[in-house]
């Protein structure tokens, strides 16, 4: 009994101090978003403001176009998704349920390409866009994204894990490859699908570096773009970059917080086994 206890209180107080590193920054980002210009940055640090400071989060509104920077987000992050999505399915089946020749040595090949930085490609891609004149374009920031080696590994592995038994008595009654696949395939995986959608959706909605990268107007940049408003070279205004941040993350957070087991699910069963 007593070992259980101590297991017990070893495990839950393993588990917040996990919790505290993982939400200080967060308290410590709202609690900054709230405060007066002179508290920031004073020592000792404080978490609680001498004065809310709710205006903060309306200058950070004011001082970049939110409206069509949401907008933008909003479109780029649906269609890179959909079309992730979209290869990602069409691609896992094909590894997972037909034959052809050199299916193994080009799924190899793929994955191998996971091993390299994103980094490295960064400028062989804005080359060969700009080649392409995509740039400051919706195609610059959508199209180089609508695949995933990722994404097709997790679908091929749970893909793997539903019986066979079921492609080959859809055979037998003459149903084609890509009906099974839409009406028997993707409906049993929706948690994994479910799952890459949600990681799609985040990973997508707060990417920065090649937005940033590859649209040179207003017209085209997403919303962690907008955070470069609020740096110059006098300096950086924390406390209203900290409000924009909290106003960009919201949306993204509700998400993850209600949707959250769609991914524990999607990943528990599939990409875990060989």
């Amino acid at each position: 009994m007593m070992k259980r206890i101590i297991s017990k209180f070893t495990t839950y107080t393993i588990l917040i101090i996990g919790a505290l590193f993982i939400l200080v920054p967060f308290i410590w980002m709202l609690s900054t978003s709230l405060k007066p210009y002179n508290e920031v940055l004073i020592m000792p640090p404080k978490f609680i403001p001498s004065k809310f400071m709710w205006e903060n989060y309306r200058i950070a509104l004011e001082a970049a176009p939110f409206k069509r920077y949401f907008l933008n987000s909003l479109f780029v992050t649906t269609m890179i998704t959909m079309g992730e999505i979209l290869t990602a399915i069409l691609a896992a089946f094909a590894f997972s349920n037909l034959n052809f020749k050199g299916k193994d040595i080009l799924f190899t090949v793929l994955m191998g390409t996971m091993m390299v930085p994103s980094e490295v490609l960064t400028i062989p891609n804005f080359v060969t866009l700009s080649k392409l004149k995509w740039i400051d374009t919706y195609k610059a920031l959508i199209i180089p994204w609508c695949a995933s080696i990722y994404s097709i590994f997790l679908l091929k592995q749970h893909f793997q894990s539903i019986p066979k038994e079921l492609y080959y008595a859809s055979k037998v009654d003459g149903c084609k490859d890509f009906k099974f696949l839409w009406t028997m395939i993707v409906p049993l995986s929706k948690p994994a699908i479910v799952t890459l959608t949600l990681l799609k959706v985040i990973g997508s909605w707060n990417s920065f570096m090649w937005p940033l990268i590859v649209t040179n107007s207003d017209k085209l940049r997403t919303l962690p773009v907008a955070l470069s408003a609020f740096s110059n070279e006098v300096g950086t205004d924390y406390n209203i970059l900290m409000a924009a941040t909290n106003l960009i993350i919201i949306p993204i957070m509700i998400l993850y917080i209600f949707l959250q087991k769609h991914i524990i699910v999607g990943i528990s069963k599939s990409g875990i086994k060989g």
